[in-house]
């Protein structure tokens, strides 16, 4: 694990800096999921600063902070899209493990639900 990633799950006060690696390597991490054969809870990047323990770790607040975070690079991937649940349950889901995957599959549908939601918030913003 490194350090920003350590910092992150500690709730420690992160950097400009280690935001901004913590988003390379979620960026990363999606790219390396493509490659693995099986996959399990903790090899998602879940679209929070702290890393979730599980499905009742995704809340609203975090995933809103991340995603609306001023350091969040533009054009980092649709996160959306990422999250959505035909392309997550086609393209993802399959390689969780049987014992992972209930409690992946309600993780994924709460970011999808929450990033939905956050998507709403912005573009009502905008008009």
């Amino acid at each position: 694990m490194q350090e920003h990633e350590r910092q992150a799950k500690s709730g420690k006060t992160m950097s400009k800096e280690d935001v901004a690696k913590l988003f390379e390597a979620h960026r990363n991490q999606w790219d390396k999921i493509q490659t693995l054969g099986s996959l399990i809870w903790e090899d998602f990047p879940w679209p929070m600063f702290k890393r979730p323990k599980g499905p009742d770790d995704l809340t609203s607040s975090a995933i809103t902070a991340y995603m609306l975070s001023p350091i969040h690079p533009p054009g980092q991937g649709d996160e959306g899209a990422r999250w959505h649940p035909d392309r997550f349950n086609s393209q993802h889901l399959p390689k969780v493990k049987e014992s992972e995957r209930d409690r992946v599959l309600e993780g994924a549908g709460s970011v999808a639900r929450i990033l939905n939601d956050v998507l709403r918030m912005t573009t009502q913003d905008t008009f």
